[in-house]
C-alpha cells in the first residue's frame, strides 16, 4: 500500500509518499504560499536533485494537483499513475471530544472538523481544506484523519478536568487536550519496541523539546498525562509560547497596558517563551552560543526552560509511581547534548546517569543511558508522517 501523508497548513502543504511495504519515503515536498503571490512547489526524491515549480496556488486545491502532477512526473515522479496512491492520511489538529482516535472521513467527520474552528483556528481550517482539496483531486479514495489531539483523550477526568465551573466543561468542553499527540503516540510505542521493555514495566515519559514543546506520561502506550491544555499554550516554556503562568496575568497586563485580552494572548503566543526572556532569540542554537560567548540573557533563557522541563519530569515520575523509559525527541531532545545532560543531572538523585560518550549522538535512535543507571534514557526521533501512515493503512 502507498499512503500519501498531508499536512495542510494555511498558506502550506507539506506532503510525503509512503511505501508501507518497507515504510520507505518515495518522495516528500512542500506547497509553498499558497494563497499568496509567488507561490512555489519544491519537490525531493531520494537521491535525486530538488524539483521546484513556480506556479500560482490560489488554493489548496491547486497545490494538491500540482503535487500530484509532481508524483507521477516522468522525471521526477515515482508512480506511474494516480491510481497508485491507496490512500491518503491527514494531520488534523483538533478532534474535539468526538472523536478519540483517527478516524476515515466522512461528512460527520468533517463536521466536528469545522466545529473545532474556535479550539484550533490556525490550523482546522487549513486541515478541512486539505481534506476537500484531495477528495477532489482524488475521487473514491480513502482519506485518514489522525488527530494530534487523540493521544490525549485517554487522560482520566483527574487529569484533564480544570477546576472551574462545570457548566464551561459541560458547554465549551474546556479541558486539557494536550497536543503533539502523533509524536508523543509514535515516540512512546517506540521507544517500548526500541527498549524491549516487558509488559508491566513500560511507564514512559516522552519530552518533545523544541520550538513547540511538550512533555507527556504514558503506561503501555496510553497517554496518563500530558503537559499542553485546552491550547498549545499551557505547559513549558516555548521559543515564543509562555507556557504557565499565572492566569491574573492576562488581566493584569490588559488594564495597565490599555489593550485586549486578545492582545495579550498574542503576546503570550508570539512574544514571549525564551524569546522575550533573551530579547530577541527564539533558536535553541542561537542562544546555546550566546549563552556560551556570556549572553547573561540567554543563559536565563535556557536555565528556565530547562527548569520547567525538570519539574514537569519530576511530577510524572510522581503520577506513573516510577518510570521505566525517558525519551527526548524533537529538534532539541534529538539533537542538543548539552541541554539532556543538564535535564538529567538533576534526577542523579534517583539513580539516573547518562554515558557521556552516548550522548553526543544527533538525530538518531540511542539508548543514552549507563548500564546501571536506574531509568533507561533514549534518544528517539519522531516521525509524525510514519505514525500518520501507519494509522491510514490500518483504518484504510
Amino acid at each position: 500500500m502507498k499512503v500519501l501523508v498531508i499536512n495542510a497548513g494555511s498558506s502550506s502543504l507539506k506532503y510525503q509518499l509512503i511505501d508501507m511495504e518497507d515504510e520507505s519515503v518515495k518522495a516528500k515536498g512542500l506547497c509553498e504560499r499558497i494563497g499568496i503571490e509567488g507561490s512555489k512547489l519544491t519537490h525531493q526524491v531520494p537521491d535525486k536533485d530538488k524539483y521546484v515549480v513556480e506556479a500560482p496556488m490560489p488554493t489548496h486545491n491547486e497545490a494538491i494537483e500540482l503535487v500530484l502532477k509532481a508524483l507521477v512526473d516522468p522525471e521526477h515522479g515515482v508512480v506511474a499513475s494516480v491510481d497508485e496512491i491507496d490512500a491518503i492520511g491527514h494531520r488534523v489538529l483538533h478532534g474535539g471530544m468526538d472523536y478519540t482516535e483517527s478516524v476515515k472521513v466522512d461528512a460527520d467527520v468533517k463536521r466536528v472538523i469545522r466545529e473545532c474552528f474556535d479550539l484550533g483556528p490556525l490550523h482546522n481550517p487549513a486541515n478541512l481544506m486539505g481534506i476537500e482539496a484531495c477528495e477532489a483531486a482524488m475521487p473514491g479514495k480513502s482519506n485518514v484523519a489522525v488527530f494530534d489531539t487523540a493521544f490525549g483523550m485517554s487522560l482520566k477526568p483527574y487529569a484533564y478536568r480544570y477546576a472551574i465551573p462545570t457548566e464551561y466543561y459541560d458547554k465549551y468542553k474546556i479541558r486539557r487536550y494536550g497536543f503533539h499527540g502523533t509524536s508523543h503516540m509514535f515516540v512512546s510505542a517506540e521507544t517500548i519496541k526500541f527498549a524491549e521493555l516487558p509488559e508491566g514495566k513500560q511507564r514512559v515519559i516522552v519530552c518533545h523539546l523544541g520550538n513547540g514543546s511538550s512533555i507527556s506520561a504514558s503506561i503501555a502506550g496510553k497517554a496518563v498525562d500530558t503537559s499542553m491544555g485546552l491550547t498549545p499554550l499551557e505547559g513549558l516554556v516555548m521559543g515564543t509560547r509562555s507556557g504557565d503562568v499565572d492566569p491574573a496575568v492576562v488581566q493584569f497586563i490588559a488594564d495597565h497596558e490599555k489593550i485586549s485580552v486578545d492582545e495579550v494572548l498574542n503576546i503570550l503566543n508570539k512574544k514571549s517563551g525564551v524569546f522575550a526572556l533573551s530579547e530577541g532569540m527564539s533558536d535553541f542554537r542561537d542562544l546555546s552560543a550566546a549563552s556560551e560567548a556570556g549572553n547573561e540573557k540567554a543563559t536565563l533563557a535556557l536555565d528556565v526552560f530547562r527548569h520547567k522541563v525538570v519539574k514537569t519530569i519530576g511530577g510524572y515520575m510522581g503520577v506513573l509511581n516510577g518510570v521505566d523509559a525517558i525519551a527526548f525527541t524533537g529538534g532539541i531532545g534529538e539533537n542538543d547534548a548539552d541541554m539532556r545532560a543538564s535535564i538529567m543531572k538533576q534526577f542523579e538523585f534517583a539513580g539516573i546517569k547518562i554515558d557521556a560518550e552516548k550522548n553526543k549522538v544527533r538525530g538518531k535512535r540511542q539508548e543514552i543511558s549507563t548500564a546501571d543507571s536506574s531509568v533507561r534514557v533514549f534518544v528517539l526521533p519522531t516521525n509524525e508522517e510514519l505514525a500518520i501512515a501507519r494509522e491510514t493503512e490500518r483504518l484504510a
